[in-house]
């Protein structure tokens, strides 16, 4: 009797040792929402039946893949307060983008300030929201650095939405539903010159900074879509600085499945035909939806059986990111 008993306690615990790898990889599934834009000339409906996805390398079934429609979609538009007072000039620009987003996308508009960007609310009165567009400060500098703001804003996604622009916006924590309705997709514009002078030179043997490393870590994980318009600021200029900023900003855009738009090494004489293409990205991405597991961010990739039909993403994302409901 001894004996058996001996016998099925070392059966089960080698079974309890056996499962529980498997246990650890069930905790903690998660439905997980990630941003995808179709990158094609001719767009055709994305579906589970002609894209695939791979996550941390291992395909994985996609449940659903929705197309992102105005009312759930949130844009964060960043401006550098330290951009060159010529910048008033396309304020009008900005303002037109505003004025003609889809009924019901929400626009936030902020100054980047000190490592912190100083906002209005989101709203979707968008005659409201071009009042706040004003001339940069122009100091140099005075952003601090363009990925510290982007940090701090990404981390604390605004949840409160107000018809009101009249002061800047508390912040609230990530994931927090909106008022307005939930969880919404989320898009990120800044305009600014992208150079980071927190990390030394601008030398093209100096383009790994640990700070847009942080950026684009925080962005990943908040699901953000990072946009830019590249434009000089009243500081560091030529042509390194504007080398480094382009290099930095396309980094940023890359791994968090946005665009980084710029003219050389001059600043846009419009921003229409970058906003143009902006509200095209947005018309055309789409919200994926599919099972992660892990506290940490997993790696992504999705293709698309479509003809001449390309997907960007972002690199990586947070199991259990929810950007639509």
């Amino acid at each position: 009797m001894t004996n058996s008993k001996h016998v099925l306690l070392t059966t089960a615990a080698l079974l309890t040792l056996s499962l529980a790898p498997l246990v650890r990889a069930q905790e903690g599934i998660a439905p997980t929402q990630a941003l995808v834009f179709e990158d094609t000339k001719t767009p055709q409906p994305l579906t589970p039946a002609n894209t695939t996805l791979k996550v941390d390398n291992h395909p994985t079934p996609i449940t659903s893949l929705t197309q992102v429609i105005p009312t759930g979609a949130q844009v964060a538009l960043l401006i550098d307060d330290g951009l060159r007072t010529s910048f008033g000039r396309n304020l009008d620009d900005i303002r037109h983008f505003i004025t003609t987003l889809p009924p019901g996308t929400e626009i936030l508009v902020g100054y980047m300030q000190n490592g912190t960007v100083r906002a209005t609310p989101f709203t979707a009165n968008h005659e409201a929201a071009a009042k706040a567009v004003r001339n940069p400060i122009g100091l140099p500098g005075i952003s601090a650095s363009p990925y510290f703001c982007l940090s701090e804003f990404v981390k604390h996604w605004p949840s409160e939405m107000s018809q009101s622009t009249s002061e800047p916006e508390g912040l609230a924590p990530i994931g927090d539903a909106t008022p307005s309705g939930g969880h919404k997709a989320r898009f990120v514009m800044m305009i600014t010159n992208g150079v980071d002078p927190y990390n030394g030179s601008t030398s093209v043997l100096n383009q790994d900074s640990p700070y847009v490393q942080t950026a684009i870590r925080d962005a990943q994980r908040s699901g953000a879509a990072i946009y830019s318009i590249y434009f000089t600021d009243a500081g560091i200029r030529g042509g390194r600085a504007s080398f480094s900023g382009q290099s930095y900003l396309t980094q940023v855009a890359d791994a968090t499945g946005g665009t980084a738009y710029y003219q050389g090494t001059f600043n846009p004489v419009s921003l229409i035909p970058f906003f143009e293409q902006f509200d095209h990205a947005i018309a055309e991405t789409y919200v994926a939806t599919f099972p992660a597991s892990g506290k940490d961010t997993v790696r992504v990739k999705l293709t698309t059986n479509l003809s001449k039909t390309k997907l960007r993403h972002a690199d990586e994302v947070r199991p259990g990111t929810r950007l639509a409901d």
